[in-house]
C-alpha cells in the first residue's frame, strides 16, 4: 500500500491516462473504495478537476483545468517521450511539421533536466545505439496551424473549402467533409468526402490552403475503410505508380495478403487456390522483384512490357547458372 502523499501522486498519474472505475482504482492502489473517494476529494481541493460519472460510461477521469497539472510518467513512458522528442528534434521522424524540431528540442531539454540519474543513463545508452535514417528527398513540411485546424474540423464535423495544388501542378478549389488525418510515409494526408464529386478523396496536407470561414456542420458518413492507414497507403501508392500490372497468383488470397504490404496492391480471390493481384511500381524491375518474392507461381495478364521484362530476366538468370553444377 502506498503512503498518502505517494498514493495521491499515483492516483493523479492514473487519472491522466484514461477513465477508471472506483473499483479499478482501489485495486491499483491497494486501498478501499472509500479511500479512493477520499483521495479524489483531496485532489479536487488541491485544484485538480477530477470528474466523476455514473452508469456504463461512468468512472473517474481528469478534466481540463485552468492550469496544466504536473505530468507524471513512469520509467518506460519517460524513455518513450525522450526518444520520440529526439527523433522529432533531429528531423528524422516521418511527416515533418514546420518548426516542430525547435519545439521538440526545447521540450527535450526540459524533460532531460528532471530525469533521475539512473533513468538518464538508460536513455543515453538507448540513444547511443540508435541509428537514425536521414530524411529523404520525398520529405515535405506541413504548417502545424493547418494540421490543428484540420483536426478541429474533423472533430467538429464541419465542412471545409480550400485551395489545392494537384500532382500535375493544377490549382483547384475543393469543398469537402473532412474525416481523418493520416501520417503515412513522410507525408500527412486528409481523408475526406468530396462534396462536388460525391466520392471519397485523399489530399496531401502540404498542398492545401484552407479558406475561411468554414462551412456548415455535416452528418457523419461511414468511412471508406476501417483501416484508414491501409486505405491511404493504397490510394497514394497507386497514384504514383508509373507501371500497373494485373497478375494471377497461384495461391490463396489469404496467403498473398499475408506477404504484401497494403501499399503494394489489392488482392481479389478467384477460388481457394488462386487470386488476382492488382499492383504497380515505379519500374518494371521493382515489379519483377515484388512478384518473385511471393514465393509461388504467377501469370502476368498485363502489361505486355512486364512479360517481356520477365523473359529478359529469366534469360539472364539462365546464363548466370550456365555451367554451374
Amino acid at each position: 500500500m502506498y503512503e498518502t502523499s505517494a498514493r495521491l501522486l499515483r492516483l493523479l498519474s492514473l487519472l491522466q491516462s484514461r477513465r477508471w472505475t472506483g473499483t479499478e482504482l482501489a485495486e491499483k492502489l491497494g486501498v478501499s473504495g472509500r479511500t479512493v473517494r477520499t483521495d479524489v476529494e483531496r485532489l479536487r481541493r488541491l485544484g485538480y478537476p477530477v470528474l466523476a460519472g455514473r452508469g456504463s460510461n461512468g468512472g473517474y477521469r481528469l478534466g481540463a483545468g485552468a492550469t496544466l497539472p504536473p505530468l507524471l510518467l513512469d520509467d518506460d513512458e519517460a524513455v518513450a517521450v525522450v526518444v520520440g522528442l529526439r527523433a522529432a528534434a533531429s528531423g528524422t521522424s516521418g511527416g515533418t511539421v514546420t518548426g516542430i524540431g525547435e519545439s521538440a528540442l526545447q521540450a527535450l531539454t526540459k524533460v532531460e533536466q528532471i530525469l533521475p540519474s539512473a533513468l538518464r543513463r538508460k536513455v543515453s545508452a538507448l540513444s547511443s545505439q540508435l541509428v537514425a535514417v536521414p530524411p529523404d528527398r520525398a520529405t515535405t513540411t506541413v504548417d502545424p496551424s493547418v494540421l490543428t485546424h484540420l483536426a478541429a474540423l474533423c472533430r467538429d464535423q464541419q465542412r471545409l473549402r480550400f485551395d489545392y495544388r494537384t500532382h500535375s501542378g493544377t490549382d483547384t478549389v475543393r469543398t469537402v467533409e473532412p474525416y481523418r488525418l493520416v501520417n503515412w510515409g513522410r507525408r500527412w494526408y486528409l481523408v475526406a468526402f468530396d462534396v462536388d464529386s460525391q466520392d471519397w478523396r485523399t489530399f496531401r496536407v502540404d498542398r492545401m490552403s484552407p479558406r475561411t470561414p468554414t462551412g456548415p456542420h455535416f452528418t457523419a458518413r461511414d468511412l471508406p475503410d476501417q483501416d484508414l492507414a491501409a486505405y491511404v497507403a493504397r490510394r497514394t501508392s497507386a497514384a504514383a505508380w508509373r507501371h500497373r500490372a494485373r497478375v494471377t497468383v497461384h495461391a490463396s488470397a489469404e496467403y498473398v495478403l499475408d506477404r504484401i504490404n497494403p501499399a503494394v496492391g489489392t488482392v481479389e480471390a478467384i477460388d481457394a487456390h488462386s487470386c488476382l493481384l492488382d499492383t504497380g511500381a515505379d519500374s518494371l524491375d521493382t515489379l519483377a522483384v515484388y512478384l518473385g518474392m511471393l514465393g509461388v507461381d504467377f501469370s502476368v495478364t498485363d502489361p505486355p512490357e512486364l512479360l517481356d521484362h520477365i523473359r529478359t530476366l529469366a534469360d539472364r538468370y539462365r546464363r548466370a547458372c550456365a555451367g554451374v553444377s
